[in-house]
């Protein structure tokens, strides 16, 4: 016999009225899931690989944290076919995740924290004080003090907090990059925005700043002579202070500043935000799915940038890259040129075609995506959508990149800001123990793990079909298990100094 409205009406009433809560959907999610176990087990034995595997982070392009590497503990293909498989095989058991007011629940789950709105502006004007007095006294060190790398104040506070630290504590922790830009506090006592921002440069000018600071620390002795950093930090006070004059604070600062445009987007991976006055701490990578945070392509081209050198840079410390580097330019032997101008021409050729790799691999992966779905959806939208992800892969990459330089002259640092007119002549560095260095891989394979789960997410919030959603990752897992791959491939090198190099 049919059921009539009314008991219809009272079914759908019932099943919603004994519907779980997404914190009881996950609390039963996470102890049924079979699958979610197998994967934990996976994961376990992974690390597992990884600590026996004796590798060491990758250098960085600085004299200072050139260290010798060992040779790995297992095959090679072992090691690197390990780590693309667990960014595959994660990829595979997101997909069973396919509860989307689960993964609404987990994005936008947050734990209010305290008001600091009326504390926000003393705390700013205290924290650019700072920024200024520091940016001032690396200029004169550099200019006037010891010229020794591990003892210098300019170079130490230049690599180790602003380049190293100051990042780490961005997306692990929260973006405090506004209350310490000394250029942001300078501007502010001056008269500004005498011309408007020109909407189609976009954020192109922080891209092309980027992968400019990024060629001049690798070209240039910029690590190991102060005297040199100190004039490339007064070059970029006078264009970045110009150019916020021009365009206005707000303008510049958002859209050219490469180093502004840096930490906004590593604070996109961050658990804690600043939100309507106050501090909020949410899951890590919450906010990779915002359709707001990437806008353009220049967005995509200067996360990109994020990845790709650190990636070029961990290369050409090793001894592939070393041997790489020698035999391109004695190719290039035509007998016109000096060696070390035909030496910065190879360097420059790498670094630039390489960038224009990664950036066209992400990009046909969003070409690809579109065919797969069939959606209306354009490429270049997919695009946009599922590049936050790869901030998660960069933030792995730093992390990586950085840790060991972080510890092993964090002494030397504490010497330079105790007595920063006369410091030691024989700085203490630290050694990190074997198994530290082991620790490079977990990184690496966590941002991606993060990434993977972003890509999940996004896909979900952008098509209304699940197996649609599941297609269209498809490729940009392809693309990070590509990155994935070439990373652990350049941890596992051994390292060596970069040739023709001053």
């Amino acid at each position: 016999m049919p059921s009539s409205p009314d008991s219809d009406t009272k079914s759908r009433c019932n099943e919603r009225c004994t519907e779980p809560s997404p914190r009881s959907r996950l609390r039963n999610w996470i102890v049924s899931n079979t699958k979610l176990r197998r994967f934990i087990q996976f994961v376990i034995w992974v690390t597992i690989l990884t600590l026996f595997a004796e590798t060491v982070v990758a250098g960085n392009g600085m004299t200072l944290s050139k260290q010798p590497r060992d040779t790995l503990a297992v095959p090679r293909w072992l090691y690197l076919a390990t780590g693309g498989a667990t960014i595959g095989a994660s990829a595979l058991l997101a997909s069973f995740v396919t509860d989307r007011a689960f993964i609404r629940y987990l994005h936008n789950w947050s734990l209010p924290g305290p008001t600091i709105d009326d504390w926000w502006t003393p705390i700013r004007w205290i924290g650019r004080s700072l920024g200024i007095f520091v940016l001032g006294l690396a200029v004169y060190l550099g200019l006037t003090g010891p010229q020794l790398p591990t003892a210098s104040f300019t170079i130490l506070v230049t690599f180790v907090v602003v380049r190293a630290g100051l990042p780490m504590l961005t997306y692990l922790g929260g973006n405090v990059w506004p209350a310490l830009n000394p250029w942001r506090g300078i501007v502010s006592l001056l008269p500004a925005g005498h011309r408007t921002y020109p909407k189609e440069l976009a954020r192109w000018p922080a891209v092309g700043g980027l992968l400019l600071l990024v060629w001049i620390e690798v070209i240039f002795p910029v690590s190991t002579i102060p005297s040199t950093l100190s004039i490339v930090i007064l070059g970029y006070s006078a264009v970045t202070i110009a150019g916020a004059v021009l365009f206005g604070p707000d303008a510049w600062f958002e859209n050219a500043d490469p180093i502004s445009v840096l930490f906004r987007f590593f604070g996109a991976v961050a658990p804690v935000k600043r939100r309507d006055g106050k501090l909020t701490v949410k899951l890590p990578g919450s906010d990779l799915t915002d359709s707001d945070l990437i806008t353009g392509t220049s967005d995509v081209a200067f996360v990109i940038a994020l990845i790709w050198e650190l990636t070029y840079s961990g290369f050409i410390t090793t001894q592939t890259g070393a041997a790489t580097i020698e035999a391109l330019v004695s190719l290039s032997n035509i007998g016109v040129g000096a060696v070390q101008i035909r030496a910065i021409l190879i360097y420059t050729l790498l670094f630039v075609s390489g960038y224009v790799v990664f950036f066209a691999a992400y990009w046909y992966a969003g070409v690809l995506s579109r065919r797969r779905t069939g959606t209306y959806i354009t490429a270049k939208r997919i695009a946009f959508r599922f590049a936050p992800s790869l901030l998660a892969i960069a933030a792995g990459y730093h992390l990586a990149h950085y840790t060991g330089l972080a510890v092993s002259l964090s002494p030397a640092l504490g010497m330079a800001i105790v007595s920063p007119l006369s410091p030691p002549a024989n700085p203490l560095t630290l050694s990190p123990p074997g198994w530290f260095e082991g620790l490079s891989i977990a990184y690496v394979l966590i941002g991606h793990l993060l990434a993977i789960w972003a890509a999940h997410a996004t896909a979900y919030e952008l098509f209304s079909s699940r197996l649609v959603a599941i297609r269209s990752q498809y490729p940009f897992i392809g693309v990070m298990i590509g990155y994935t791959v070439i990373s652990l491939w350049i941890l596992s090198l051994p390292g060596a100094t970069p040739p023709y190099l001053p």
